[in-house]
Order: structure tokens, then C-alpha cells, then sequence
């Protein structure tokens, strides 16, 4: 028997047999547990509706044939009351949108961690507690682990604007995501714990009692995580952080969860510990108004400021500084994104490996500082897969050195063409000389001035092709032997690359989700080493007050 993880309108695990089952099965089941009529229970595994049709009437696919495997995540939902086409078109664009989502996340996971085009200009690290980062063992980790976290960055806008439903699907991606990487990495961070707590918390606000058995068991999860993390009664953390404690928002969220469970399951003496704990907390992170004014004072934006007060314990000396250090951080972050920017557009000139890699852009300035022009330098990577040592024996040959100059402005050449709309064999068959016709391009201009300007010079002869050499041999066509080989090789080498500057376009477009991915990135460019932390607990006040008054009034009857 496989066992799978079900949550929305039935929390709990389902142990079941995938190479037997069918998915009429699997729904009757769930349907029982939640006690719903079963055509009106939905099954999603990946962002994906699972249908019944997707078989022979006589003869259904089974679970394995749907492509569920052990510990696959299965999220029920009710259905739309017969007649409702709308809202059943509505729920499939929504499961296409959330495919798409999980497709971008995937690829753009894919394309940072082995460095192919087109690259992003964001970078996605873990830190630990002490703001060290981790280190991945292997591809496969660092790829689960950035995936996960965009997914779960992706999650966390969904909540806020209310898309509960929708947040639990792509935080059932993340999870899934993160189990692909190796438990020991991620037991540094606390990533997966707030995780945990968010997929509670998105339960909580669908006041959806089914999933109770499966909240408690992510609380346990989620506090032995922050005990990890965190030291227990983070004491790990306020020695790192010199006695501050950033992540007490986090802790209330936690707490009020736990003493929601609590309540829910008959536990009144651990629910009412906990909302007290939770409580004392929220009194922590009040801001008097008097203190929030002293540091508006000096410059400071309400919602930043508030946000420095409460996550350095409403000492406002610490909190300036920890303004003034955010606001050097964002200068310097802005600095590095520009510089990032600007290396990605340099890589994207010199195209991609065979490999369909960009040119490694530390491994390009290695071969610089020996000597060697920027250009050449990256062509030579670019041929040779990044390896260094073959990059720099192919430049140190006077043949291959050679040749590769050629390719290099034979391709600004290209360049230069596909600019102002006229070649250089065009002009040549106007009869203009070669050369003439080459520097004319350098200079550059429109297609009218470049044929005014050749035809100005008192060299031009148009109808007449000259058989004597040229000056400009040495930019255009080469005339010796050896030069011509040269040239040969060089238009080889362009042919088999089929333009690297193509090639890289091609990619820029090929299969990628343009919506999809900005959006994620939108999400990414928002968070910070705090964001996690920053929490708006309006929705928690409200809440442990409500379970405080409830507990007290079964005391009371009691």
C-alpha cells in the first residue's frame, strides 16, 4: 500500500494502492471521509484537475497510470453545482494558470542553477540564521531548493490577496520541491518551518476543520524546524542577532495556530497557555505612537519605520541604525543589480556554447587579466564549453587565434548589416570594391548615406569591380592563401553554430512563459532577509481575542 497526502476539503493521509485504484475510487474515498456527495469532489495533484474520462470507460486508468506516486500531494476541493459552466471554466483556467505557474518556476530553477540563457538579473541564495549562506551539495539541491523558494515567495502573494485555495496548491508545489533536496541543508534554515506555518494559516482563514488532524501535525513539524533554527526559546538567535529578535511576529502567527488546534480538539488548558504566550507576544510588537513619531522624525517612512521599531524591540537609537543600514543595503543591492544587468546584456552579445550555456563571465575575466581581448577571450569560452584550459590552448595557437578574429568581425560584420539593412556582398555587387565597401559599414549610417558616401569617394567606380588589392584587404576579404583559409574556417565555424546570435534569440522566446515568469520575478524582487518576519498581525489580534473570550466563556459554563 502507497500512502498519499490529502488536503482541502479532507485533511490526512490515504494509504491506497496506485497499480488497483482508480480515480473514481480515490474520489469515493475522500468524499466518505469529508461527507460530500462525490460528483461534487475535485481531485489536483501537481496544479492538474485529475478526470475521470482520462481513460476507457471500460477499462480506467489506475493512480500510477495518472502519474501519482507515494507521498504525492492531493488536494480535494468542492465542485461547481451542475449548471454552473462558468465557474467550471473559471476553476480549469485557474488549474492551467497554477501548470503554468509550477512550468516557470521549473524552468527558471533549471536556468539559474546550470547558467544557461537566457539568465536572470536576480539571484536567489539561502542564509542561515547568522546571515551565512548555504552551501548545495549538488545541482539537484540548489535547483529543489530555488524552486521551492519561488514557489513559496509566489504563495505568499496569494494570501495576501486573499487566494487561500490557490495559495495551498503552490505551497503543495514548494513542499514538493523541497523534498527533492537533501533534509540536512535545509534543517540550517527556517524556510521550511514558515512553510509549514503558512499552509496552516491558509487552513485557519478557510475555517476549514476538516484539515485540523493535518494542522496539528505541521505546528509539531513547524516548531521542532524554528527549534532548529532558531535555538529553543530562540536562543540561537538573539545571541547571532546580539539579543534582537526579528522573528517574534513569527512566533505569535505560530502560537495563535496552535492554540486554534488546541481549542478545536478539546485541549482548553494548552489552548489557553499558548493564546496567553501569543498574546504577551502581540504586546511586544505594539509601537506607542510617541516612539513611531521620534523616528518619522528623522526621515523615515511610517511603514518603515514602524517595521525597525518592532523588529529591534522599540529601541529607537538600534532601529535608526538599522534604517540607515537597510537604506546602505538597498543602495548597494541597486548597485549590484545594475552591474548584474549590465553583465547579462555583455553575456547575451557573445551568445551561447553548443551546449546552449552563456559564456561563464568569471572564467572571462581570468583570461582578461592574462592578456587577452575581451571578445576573443569569450568567443574562445564560448566555443569550448566554458573550460578554461581549452579556451586558453585554443588562444595561445597563432592558427585558432586567427581564425576566431576572423569569426569576430566577420560576425560584427553581420552585425553591422542586419543594422543598416545593406551587406557587404550587396554593395560589392553594385560594384564597389570590397574593402571600400567594408570600412563604409564600420562607419556606419543608413543604407542611402553608406551608397552617397561610396559613391562621393573619388576611389568608387560603381560597374567596375577593381582587380587590384585593396587597402581595406585586411578588414574585408582576405587575398592570401593562408587568409583565405583562415576565412574559410571562420564562415565554417559560423555555419555550424548557425549564428550564435540566433541561436541566443532563439532561446530568449523558445518555450518560455514571459507572464508567468515576471510575475514570479515581481514576487522575488520584493523579498528580503526580513520579509519572512514582516508580518501585518491585525488578523491575529483579532483572533486570539476571539479564542481568548470563547476559552473564558467555557470556563465560565463550566
Amino acid at each position: 500500500m502507497t500512502k498519499l497526502k490529502v488536503a482541502g476539503t479532507w485533511g490526512g493521509i490515504l494509504e491506497v494502492d496506485l497499480e488497483n485504484w482508480t480515480l473514481t475510487m480515490l474520489r469515493n474515498e475522500v468524499a466518505n471521509r469529508s461527507g460530500l456527495d462525490p460528483e461534487s469532489i475535485k481531485l489536483i495533484c501537481a496544479g492538474k484537475i485529475l478526470k475521470a474520462d482520462d481513460g476507457d470507460d471500460d477499462d480506467p486508468k489506475t493512480l500510477a497510470q495518472l502519474g501519482i506516486k507515494e507521498n504525492s500531494k492531493i488536494l480535494s476541493s468542492r465542485g461547481a453545482a451542475p449548471g454552473e459552466g462558468k465557474a467550471i471554466m473559471a476553476e480549469e483556467e485557474r488549474s492551467r494558470r497554477l501548470s503554468r505557474l509550477k512550468a516557470a518556476a521549473t524552468a527558471l530553477s533549471k536556468r539559474h542553477v546550470d547558467g544557461s540563457l537566457p539568465m536572470e538579473d536576480y539571484n536567489i541564495e539561502l542564509e542561515d540564521q547568522g546571515g551565512q549562506q548555504v552551501k548545495f551539495g549538488s545541482e539537484t539541491d540548489q535547483s529543489a531548493a530555488m524552486m521551492g523558494l519561488m514557489l513559496h515567495a509566489k504563495a505568499k502573494s496569494l494570501i495576501e490577496t486573499d487566494l487561500y485555495v490557490d495559495a495551498l496548491e503552490v505551497l503543495a508545489m514548494a513542499e514538493e520541491s523541497f523534498l527533492l533536496c537533501d533534509p540536512k541543508i535545509l534543517e540550517l534554515v527556517d524556510n521550511i518551518p514558515i512553510m509549514e506555518i503558512d499552509i496552516v494559516w491558509c487552513y485557519f482563514l478557510l475555517r476549514d476543520l476538516k484539515c485540523l488532524s493535518d494542522a496539528g501535525f505541521r505546528l509539531v513539524k513547524a516548531r521542532k524546524g524554528l527549534e532548529r533554527a532558531h535555538g529553543k526559546d530562540l536562543s540561537r538567535v538573539r545571541l547571532l542577532q546580539a539579543g534582537q529578535c526579528p522573528e517574534l511576529a513569527l512566533y505569535v502567527r505560530l502560537e495563535l495556530l496552535e492554540g486554534v488546534v488546541a481549542y478545536h480538539t478539546g485541549q482548553n488548558d494548552k489552548a489557553l497557555n499558548v493564546l496567553k504566550s501569543a498574546h504577551a507576544k502581540l504586546l511586544q510588537l505594539q509601537i506607542p505612537d510617541e516612539t513611531l513619531s521620534v523616528v518619522m522624525g528623522m526621515g523615515f517612512h511610517e511603514k518603515d519605520a514602524k517595521r525597525a521599531l518592532r523588529l529591534n524591540n522599540k529601541d529607537i537609537a538600534t532601529s535608526v541604525d538599522f534604517l540607515i543600514e537597510e537604506r546602505a543595503k538597498r543602495a548597494q543591492k541597486h548597485k549590484d543589480d545594475l552591474q548584474r544587468q549590465k553583465e547579462i546584456l555583455e553575456q547575451k552579445t557573445y551568445g551561447v556554447t553548443p551546449m546552449n550555456k552563456a559564456v561563464d563571465m568569471q572564467m572571462l575575466d581570468r583570461l582578461v587579466l592574462i592578456g587577452y581581448a575581451r571578445d576573443l577571450a569569450a568567443e574562445s569560452l564560448r566555443r569550448h564549453e566554458n573550460d578554461f584550459q581549452k579556451a586558453l590552448d585554443a588562444l595561445t595557437s597563432p592558427d585558432v587565434n586567427s581564425s576566431i578574429q576572423v569569426y569576430i568581425e566577420s560576425r560584427k560584420r553581420k552585425r553591422q548589416e542586419q543594422h543598416v539593412g545593406v551587406t557587404v556582398d550587396e554593395l560589392v555587387s553594385m560594384g564597389f570594391e570590397r574593402g571600400q565597401a567594408t570600412s563604409a559599414l564600420e562607419v556606419g549610417g543608413k543604407r542611402e548615406n553608406i551608397i552617397q558616401r561610396l559613391l562621393s569617394s573619388p576611389a568608387a567606380n560603381p560597374g567596375t569591380a577593381s582587380a587590384s588589392g585593396s587597402a581595406f584587404t585586411e578588414n574585408g576579404g582576405a587575398t592570401s592563401s593562408t587568409n583565405n583559409e583562415i576565412v574559410a574556417e571562420a564562415e565554417d565555424a559560423e555555419m555550424e553554430d548557425d549564428t550564435a546570435d540566433e541561436i541566443a534569440s532563439n532561446v530568449e522566446e523558445e518555450g518560455r512563459d514571459l507572464e508567468i515568469e515576471g510575475d514570479i520575478a515581481d514576487e522575488i524582487a520584493k523579498v528580503d532577509a526580513l520579509s519572512a518576519y514582516d508580518i501585518n498581525l491585525d488578523k491575529e489580534v483579532e483572533a486570539i481575542n476571539e479564542y481568548l473570550v470563547m476559552l473564558d466563556a467555557s470556563q465560565d459554563s463550566g
